[in-house]
């Protein structure tokens, strides 16, 4: 199931925080060889970690991490503003309609359908949150598998070429997109929408004719 926790709650999930961080730092560190810091807990985090971000989490059966993305407002501290402005062409993103996602993480036995029902999570949050776009920086590694997910980012700047090109991108609601990432998933969006409203304690949206 998906999870919407703010870092300010994760102590009350202390199996799935430190699950989610230990597998980080087994992707970012071991698996991508990127210059990650690792603490002595083995765990991967950093400075924007501490910006109280809401993190989406696809919890197993046992209760572990097996997949998750970090979100936050670009009003505030992001890794696109403070690393990746080479991107933009040495401009910026500000906006409160526009979220950064960053870290999306799966662990090594991750379900296949993790990946699309992760991206879910970038659905529910402009249906209920009234968030415009959301931007990422990502690799060529990504961009196969959002291509795989069915949801692919329109891409605004990149630097490099191969396995080294880095890119950001912009995602925005798109209702057949969206359904094609529920349908990669397995997972209705009326479900989809249970889960976030179940994290806030919200109730569903009603249509009314």
């Amino acid at each position: 199931m998906l999870r919407y926790l703010y870092a300010d709650s994760l102590s009350r999930h202390q199996i799935l925080a430190q699950t989610m961080f230990l597998d980080r730092a087994d992707q970012f560190k071991t698996r991508l060889n990127w210059e990650v810091f690792v603490n002595d807990a083995g765990e991967e985090r950093d400075e924007y970690d501490a910006e109280n971000p809401l993190y989406v989490i696809w919890e197993g059966e046992d209760g572990k991490h097996q997949g998750s993305i970090r979100y936050l407002p670009t009003t505030g501290p992001t890794m696109i503003n403070d690393h990746f402005t080479d991107l933009l062409g040495g401009g910026t993103i500000d906006s409160p309609l526009i979220w950064e996602c960053t870290r999306f993480c799966l662990a090594r036995n991750a379900e296949s359908r993790v990946a699309a029902a992760l991206m879910l999570s970038v659905v529910e949050i402009i249906r209920q949150f009234g968030i415009k776009h959301f931007a990422g920086v990502f690799d060529a590694r990504m961009v196969r598998i959002y291509r795989r997910i069915g949801w692919e980012p329109e891409i605004i700047g990149s630097t490099g070429s191969g396995r080294g090109k880095m890119s950001i991108g912009l995602w925005q609601y798109n209702e057949e997109e969206c359904a094609k990432v529920a349908k990669r998933a397995g997972i209705s969006l009326d479900q989809s929408e249970r889960w976030f409203c179940d994290s806030f304690e919200m109730l569903p949206k009603v249509n009314v004719v």
